[in-house]
């Protein structure tokens, strides 16, 4: 918890408290008008300082009081210390200088104690208390959600999607479920499905770093997508990452239903990844034929948008009683919409949204109103939108001003002859820019996707069509420019979701999503709106 945050919780009055008197009195003589809370709050933090405002009982209980509850808690937890009554406990502790005890607390706020202090208390210090680091640590909200999912998954039906938000960390939430789950069945399989490769070579990635902290055994890892194969399945003791399409093309092999099926038996626990597509004919039927063949089988879903769409209710009812409406929702204490915490607490990055509209003369009355019947726009509009000149030359204006204050980019664009246009306009105008598509040759992706995300301080862009809204994680991404319109609230979170990881997820304080409009499609202006959308299919 940056220690900043819990200083934008004060009022006027408590700052007054932090501060001495004589201090207060002589700024009421500097300044002929009133001071506000922000300098007030820059006033503490960078003349004061947080170490002394923690290390004085007096200032440190004020500190105290700003906590929410399931902060306060969690301090205490990791003070390991009786929780009960936090606020009266963390007020009367003995808070020594030196001791591992001050180091957490400390922590917990962002906040190192001077090193002077620790050395000069070094043969004070107690060796039975020491802290045990975790190297695959979880937030508090992702163990809540750990203990929810696996209760649920412990009862009848045991099938039940996992709902949290993009960025907030379901794959490794997911991966602390499955390793529980392997350590107490042995031998079993565990089969992660995924619909793109990009997907699945992120949780084989994943699983193997979760796997070497938290596992208790050698288990193999196998790979079914692509150009990954094998004939025939002999394995007992192991976590299998398969691309959807592939089995679905096994299926209908001559061998197939035999494959399939023995994959079904071995197999205790599924994970499907974007479980929004569960319920894709092909998709279901591998999901049914895995569950019901065998025994003692439970499934788990993931998704950030438990909904096919945003204006078809049946399809989303559907989805919804595909996991017999047993959903594990993050959920906060003290936040109506855990995005906001999420954003409060630098988990995830604050969007600064804004609207690039255009004036499209290309579509006709009759095409804007076929519109309203589909679920998004067909290719044939997006390809038009993708020849337009004067709207290409937008976007590639507004690509060049936001890299004076973004390092990468993202654009989405509506069609893949789009993308590879602007990428080279680009280019021939001196930018680090490339196009990715579903046309891209395989090595030419990842070398592009590699450069993108190494650590280089100059501005990066990767125009793309259908290829990145799932399964690409590169949390340095601070900006996307959505220029493929879309009917789909599903499409449209995933799209902004590659650019919102923040400072605690290794990505970024603030975020800035550009849409543009195209005359008058529907659009959708923040991820927090997108995460209840459709609870009342669940309910």
């Amino acid at each position: 918890m940056r220690f900043e945050n819990i200083l934008s919780r004060m009022d006027e009055h408590s700052f007054k408290n932090l501060l001495e008197p004589q201090l207060l009195k002589l700024m009421k003589l500097l300044y002929k008008e009133p001071v506000n809370s922000s300098f007030y709050r820059n006033l503490i933090v960078n003349h004061v300082g947080a170490e002394k405002l923690l290390s004085t009982k007096r200032y440190r209980n004020l500190i105290i009081d700003l906590l929410r509850i399931d902060e306060a808690k969690l301090l205490c937890q990791l003070l390991n210390i009786d929780f009960s009554d936090p606020y009266t406990v963390l007020k009367n502790m003995n808070l020594k200088k030196g001791t591992d005890k001050e180091l957490v607390f400390y922590r917990y706020f962002n906040v190192l104690p001077s090193k002077s202090s620790q050395e000069d208390n070094n043969f004070s210090r107690s060796d039975s208390e020491t802290i045990a680091t975790s190297n695959y640590e979880m937030f508090s909200h992702q163990r809540i959600a750990v203990k929810s999912t696996q209760l649920m998954l412990s009862k009848q039906p045991n099938r039940v999607l996992l709902h949290m938000p993009t960025g907030s960390g379901k794959t490794r939430t997911a991966m602390n479920v499955i390793a529980e789950h392997l350590r107490n069945n042995e031998p079993t399989v565990v089969v992660w499905l995924a619909a793109s490769e990009e997907l699945c070579q992120q949780a084989v990635e994943e699983f193997q770093k979760a796997w070497s902290y938290l596992g208790n055994r050698p288990i193999q890892v196998l790979r079914y997508w692509g150009e990954n194969s094998f004939t025939d399945f002999t394995y007992n003791d192991c976590f299998l990452v398969a691309g959807l399409q592939k089995l679905v093309s096994k299926a209908k092999s001559e061998d197939g239903i035999d494959f399939i099926s023995k994959l079904a038996i071995k197999s205790s626990l599924i994970i499907m990844d974007e479980a929004h597509q569960a319920i894709a004919p092909t998709y279901q039927s591998i999901l049914d034929t895995l569950f019901y063949i065998g025994k003692n089988k439970k499934l788990l879903g993931l998704s950030a948008t438990p909904g096919r769409t945003w204006n078809d209710i049946d399809s989303d009812a559907k989805l919804a009683k595909f996991f017999s409406k047993k959903k594990v929702k993050l959920e906060v204490e003290g936040y109506e919409n855990p995005v906001d915490y999420l954003i409060e607490q630098g988990y995830l990055a604050e969007v600064q949204s804004r609207q690039l509209y255009y004036h499209n003369s290309n579509f006709s009355t009759s095409e804007i109103k076929m519109l309203s019947t589909l679920n998004d726009l067909p290719l044939h509009l997006l390809k038009k939108l993708g020849e337009d000149e004067q709207r290409n030359l937008m976007i590639l204006y507004e690509i060049e001003k936001i890299t004076s204050t973004h390092k990468r980019i993202l654009v989405f664009a509506p069609s893949v002859e789009s993308s590879n246009l602007l990428a080279l306009m680009l280019r021939i105008r001196g930018y680090n820019a490339h196009s990715v598509t579903g046309e891209t040759e395989n090595q030419d992706r990842k070398r592009i996707i590699t450069n993108f995300k190494n650590k280089e301080d100059v501005p990066k862009i990767i125009c793309n069509y259908g290829v990145l809204t799932t399964g690409f994680d590169a949390p340095m991404t601070s900006a996307a420019i959505i220029a493929r319109p879309t009917l789909s609230l599903v499409l449209y979170s995933q799209m902004i979701g590659r650019a919102i990881r923040g400072t605690k997820a290794g990505g970024n304080e603030f975020a800035e999503i550009i849409t543009v409009v195209d005359q008058d499609l529907p659009g959708f202006s923040s991820v927090a709106e997108s995460f209840n959308n459709w609870e009342d299919v669940w309910t």
